[in-house]
């Protein structure tokens, strides 16, 4: 059966490596086990919800900061752009880098450099500061999207449909925290200390790095077998499990991360596919979220206003400033 195969056996589909042997496989492998399947889960929830607090934290931060330096709609609306432009660019970036020097490696640059310049953001003395270190976080954010690569390069292909997805709970999860956290936070220490708490839980996972491996199957496809093997056997001690007979097949790739890659024949349809997807996926999310609090706080200011003092017309040209949370 090894004969007829064509493809280069990869670090996840190990398994078909031990058909060859003829004692039969034992239940428990490498490759599918739950544990390992429950630290990747609990790896990426970390990362997910570290990444969605820092996300989500210009949506309750911005109607305050709006009010502290008396800004106008489309400075506060600059904040976010310039945010959402760092994460774009860095994204790329941090994936030519991730492809050629390991998803490890620029995982662990990236969360410190958000967790860095997160904290730098709770000083800020200025709007103009404000701006620029968001930017720099959102740059850092862009690159935790590693920890959902690590995580698929570990999982079974079999068990991809429902446990990538199921991670997305824990980015509703930090949604949620940082909500939560703010109606508790601004108004009693104010956003400055919300900014510095939100940056606990990735600080907490910077230290608990020394848990997270590198890919195995990166490993294997820049021609570290020993590394690959060394975090495999690892896996297998964890479960009390047994390496699979074989050995590990992949081919050595010299050129990797090249962004023309994703615009080959081979591979043209899907990245458009996705490209599509994404853009609505990001567009409908963000724009609801972002939009909603904005809604909020002008229903909010205008029902308080009524309220007050209904007699009052507004007769300037300026309708937006005029209801102003600040005013």
């Amino acid at each position: 059966m090894a004969a007829k195969q064509k493809e280069p056996v990869t670090v996840i589909s190990l398994r078909k490596l031990s058909q060859t042997t003829p004692e039969p496989q034992q239940k428990g492998t490498v490759v599918s086990t739950k544990k390992e399947e429950l630290i990747a889960i609990l790896d990426h929830f970390n990362i997910q919800v570290v990444e969605a607090m820092e996300i989500m934290l210009i949506a309750v931060v911005s109607p305050v900061i709006r009010c502290e330096w008396q800004l106008e709609n489309w400075q506060v609306a600059l904040v976010t752009t310039m945010v959402f432009f760092g994460y774009m660019v860095s994204s790329i970036l941090f994936g030519l880098l991730a492809d050629r020097y390991g998803r490890w490696k620029i995982l662990l640059l990236s969360f410190l450099w958000g967790a860095y310049f997160s904290l730098l953001t709770s000083f800020s003395p200025s709007y103009i500061w404000f701006v620029f270190l968001r930017t720099m976080v959102g740059c850092g954010v862009s690159g935790h999207a590693q920890g959902l690569i690590i995580k698929t390069e570990f999982l079974p292909t079999k068990y991809r449909g429902y446990m990538l997805p199921l991670s997305q709970v824990f980015w509703l999860a930090g949604s949620l925290l940082i909500i939560g956290m703010a109606s508790v936070v601004i108004p009693t220490i104010g956003w400055r200390w919300l900014i510095r708490i939100a940056s606990i839980p990735g600080i907490i996972l910077i230290m608990a790095f020394k848990f997270i491996p590198e890919s195995a199957r990166f490993n294997v496809s820049t021609g570290n077998t020993q590394a690959a093997l060394d975090t495999l056997e690892s896996i297998a001690k964890m479960n009390r499990s047994v390496m699979p007979e074989g050995q590990l097949v992949e081919p050595i790739l010299e050129k990797r991360g090249r962004f023309a890659d994703l615009l080959d024949s081979k591979y043209l349809r899907t990245t458009l596919q996705i490209w599509v997807i994404w853009l609505g996926i990001s567009f409908a999310y963000y724009g609801v979220i972002l939009a909603s609090a904005e809604l909020l706080e002008r229903d909010l200011v205008c029902g308080s206003k009524s309220e007050s003092d209904p007699e009052v017309v507004v007769t300037t040209g300026d309708s937006e400033e005029s209801l102003s949370p600040c005013y």
